[in-house]
């Protein structure tokens, strides 16, 4: 059993915090969020991830798991402090790491010598050094070791994948830190990479990179496939056996987006062009994501023009505001983009989300959001589907068509069925898959 405390307690740090402390540990989670930290106390989560509640309960209850805002004692008896903070996207495309140099400084004199602190969040290559100078510079122990750790969680099934990891990485110039670290997770059945620090961070952000630019390939593959009148999801179907390619990530819809694809894209490219590397691909990437907005757009404008109406005049619906299904979250979510570039062209905008209302409500206060996805489609003239949430695949189309002003579907995940929507008189029009 180990000691360990989890500074951050989002999605990444609640979900990390929660695993280890299923698996015997002793862990505190810790965040400045006073309001947060008590909410967490009572066991009530500020996130929605599937069965992340049950683990924090069964933490709890079993005295592995706590919470506090004082980082400072928290920090004085652990033998591990993982710091689980955000690196938000600025303006350059940089990764900002205010926050993990903020927490360094507050907990620099407090760190016990022999302490391992590893950096869990996406940082750019050379961030282990940097806290570890920051470390020294604010007074901690000088045999404090800084090690990398990257994340590699999917949100909707971060539990899943923290629980059975595809792989673990771990990255310090200390054998025996990495060692340490990496006995961590002797409990938790994966790979094993154990490197220096900038490999461990570059695999994070090459993977994520990596991941994006298939999206976008696949993305721009159906655009080709609208312009041939080709069917996208057969074409990733036939691509997707090559064992070389694999079937995931080949699923198009409005674009890329979430809490790790965009920034950690314009932090590589950042980093890269600092130090003088042109990266092609990466660029091409990004441009293609934006491409793919313009593309959705477009789409929206003819549908409407189908029902007679200009984009400007048109009452359009809207299913799904999380950046996929399976979470609440709803930064950089390619929905919200859709929605925003809808909402400059007219104010006659409804939304339903199972999960995310709340929060997309506070990025879009002018946005009618219901409670009701039927009261949704009540008057359209366009219902846009933006996230592959279950309960669109299942709905009452026959209720449906008769609340819709015009049948048209615009399905951007391609998940519904055609012939069932045909059958109830409504036209599905996908990405990739219909000729407008």
């Amino acid at each position: 059993m180990s000691s360990i405390a989890v500074i951050g307690s989002g999605y990444v740090g609640l979900t990390t915090a929660a695993c280890f402390a299923h698996h015997g540990n002793e862990v505190v989670g810790v965040d400045i969020d006073v309001e947060r930290i008590e909410k967490l106390k009572s066991g009530e989560i500020p996130i929605f991830e599937d069965g992340l509640q049950e683990l924090v309960t069964q933490g709890l209850r079993s005295g592995n798991l706590r919470f506090t805002d004082n980082g400072k004692e928290a920090v004085q008896d652990c033998e591990f402090i993982f710091l689980c903070l955000p690196t938000p996207q600025l303006s350059d495309g940089s990764a900002d790491l205010s926050f993990v140099q903020q927490a360094v400084k507050d907990l620099a004199t407090s760190i016990n010598a022999g302490t391992i602190v590893v950096n869990k969040s996406t940082v750019p290559v050379g961030s282990v050094r940097l806290v570890g100078k920051l470390l020294q510079e604010y007074g901690a122990p000088l045999d404090v070791v800084v090690v990398s750790n990257p994340e590699f969680l999917r949100e909707g099934i971060a539990v899943k994948d923290a629980l059975n990891p595809g792989r673990i990485v771990v990255g310090s110039d200390s054998e025996i830190a990495n060692d340490k670290v990496a006995k961590l997770y002797e409990k938790f059945e994966a790979p094993y990479v154990l490197t220096d620090p900038e490999s461990a961070e570059m695999i994070k952000y090459a993977s994520n990179a990596f991941l994006a630019c298939k999206i976008s390939f696949i993305n721009e593959m159906s655009r080709v496939a609208d312009a041939f009148d080709a069917d996208i999801k057969e074409v990733a179907k036939g691509m997707g056996f090559d064992s070389r390619i694999g079937s995931q990530f080949l699923e198009p819809g409005p674009g890329y987006g979430g809490s790790c694809f965009p920034k950690d894209t314009s932090a590589l490219l950042y980093a890269a062009e600092q130090k003088g590397v042109e990266v092609p691909v990466i660029q091409a990437t990004i441009a293609s994501n934006k491409q793919q907005f313009d593309h959705v757009m477009d789409i929206v404008e003819k549908l409407c023009a189908k029902s007679t109406k200009k984009v400007e005049q048109a009452t359009i619906g809207i299913w799904g505001l999380a950046f996929k299904a399976g979470t609440d979250d709803v930064r950089e979510s390619p929905a919200c983009e859709v929605v925003r570039r809808v909402l400059e062209k007219t104010s006659k905008v409804k939304a339903f989300d199972p999960q995310a209302n709340r929060n997309a409500q506070r990025m879009f206060p002018e946005l009618e959001i219901l409670e009701d996805m039927y009261e949704v489609a009540k008057g359209c003239d366009l219902l846009v589907v933006l996230t592959e949430w279950s309960e669109f695949v299942e709905a009452d189309f026959k209720l449906v068509k008769n609340n819709l002003n015009s049948p048209y579907i615009f399905d951007t995940r391609n998940i519904l069925d055609v012939e069932k929507l045909k059958n109830n008189g409504i036209e599905l029009h996908g990405i990739g898959r219909h000729q407008i």
